[in-house]
């Protein structure tokens, strides 16, 4: 029988735990945490514009452009940064893109001018594509049983962060300026940057061919894949749908019949935090019953939306059902059609890549279209346009290819 000393040393209480179990314990809270920070600093300007033109002695809408230029980076950081995680280490790469957002948000809250502040938030969004390099990690490192859930966990992040810069981002440019609210989201994205860099696995690789050859792989990928062309399909569909209404629902609230105050309407951003109920509940399903399942039944939600936001342009209770009905369709969607991406091919960066540029065309697309609709026709314009992108969506993609 083994003695009291060496019953004490090997004791549950004494014995440590190794430093791999600790880091994979808090490794996915971490990145969910450090998705939501980074993706805040896509829509930080947003909120701010106003802000922003009082300082500069303009109008809101002559500075609006800045918002749109966020995107416009954002889509190439996907581009060119997203598929480099197929070939570079992501430790690595976390943390000078990290370094970069944070930079780019300092030298925004001293830009003198609209100019330098659009390059400092163009070159910020380009970097700030941490999220989808750590999403292929998350899926390739999750337990396959518990694959979808991980992914929705990080997903979740990811909508929480969009919620909380429009309200909170609006809240602090309210009360310290803008240029604070850009301070404090330089200093939470190196921190949370850094953080997550720092406890992320070791990766030894090396790189075949060019630096950008995920890139040039894109189309060809897509192509060879008909369940990645389903997953780019639908999403570019249901985000699309999303935008079309979403963007527009502002112009809705605060003109006849409603005529909310512009912080009114943005409260409504509030609806996003359905999310962050709604993706683990979407990853249970889909590790469950799988995501082509889960897909149709997100369509069929979106499609009942639909009719709701038309009738909300009468009726505001209608409009408070369709904000919850269609955030849930897009994230159980996502959390879905993100994971079959991520596990349809030997190079999951790359294939992730191509998936989250095809649902930002859409959602892109759509919302430039829903902008003319309202003007010429309406809401009931608007609804027309986002119930035609459901329907190409889902009817693109119902016959086998």
């Amino acid at each position: 029988m083994p003695s009291e000393a060496t019953a004490a040393r090997t004791s549950p209480r004494q014995v440590r735990r190794p430093p791999s179990a600790l880091r994979d314990r808090i490794l996915l809270p971490l990145i969910a945490v450090c998705t939501a920070v980074t993706a805040a600093n896509i829509y930080l300007a947003a909120p701010l514009l106003p802000l922003i033109a009082h300082d500069f002695g303009s109008t809101p809408s002559a500075v609006a452009w800045v918002a749109s230029v966020a995107q416009f980076g954002y889509a190439a950081g996907l581009l060119f940064f997203a598929p480099l995680g197929d070939s570079v280490s992501r430790r690595r790469l976390v943390a000078v893109l990290s370094l970069v957002t944070t930079a780019a948000l300092a030298v925004g809250a001293l830009a003198p001018g609209i100019a330098a502040l659009a390059a400092a938030v163009l070159v910020a969004s380009a970097a700030t594509v941490v999220p989808q390099l750590l999403v292929p990690l998350v899926a390739e490192r999750a337990p396959v049983d518990r694959r979808a859930r991980h992914v929705a966990a990080v997903i979740s992040g990811l909508f929480t962060g969009v919620v909380a810069a429009r309200v909170l981002g609006g809240l602090v440019g309210q009360a310290f300026g803008w240029r604070a609210a850009f301070v404090g989201a330089a200093a939470l994205t190196a921190v949370l940057g850094l953080a997550t860099a720092a406890v992320l696995p070791v990766e030894r690789r090396r790189r075949e061919g060019p630096v950008f050859a995920g890139l040039a792989a894109m189309p060809s990928l897509v192509r060879r894949s008909p369940d990645l062309w389903r997953a780019c399909v639908r999403q570019a569909g249901m985000y699309g749908a999303w935008s079309a209404l979403w963007t527009t629902l502002a112009l809705l609230l605060t003109e006849r019949p409603y005529g909310l105050s512009t912080a009114t309407a943005g409260l409504f951003g509030l609806f996003g935090l359905t999310a962050s109920v709604v993706a683990p509940l979407a990853g249970g399903l889909v590790d469950r019953f799988g995501a082509a399942k889960v897909v149709r039944y997100a369509y069929l939600l979106a499609a009942v939306s639909v009719p709701l936001f038309w009738l909300g342009g009468q009726v505001m209770a209608a409009l408070f059902v369709a904000a919850i009905v269609i955030h849930a369709a897009l994230v159980a969607s996502h959390v879905a059609n993100q994971t079959l991406a991520l596990t349809t091919t030997r190079s999951p960066a790359a294939a992730n890549s191509a998936y989250v540029v095809a649902g930002f065309a859409g959602g892109a697309t759509a919302s430039a279209l829903a902008g003319l609709a309202f003007t010429h026709w309406g809401w009931g314009g608007v609804c027309a346009v986002a119930g035609t992108w459901l329907v190409a969506g889902w009817g693109s993609t119902a016959v086998r290819r």
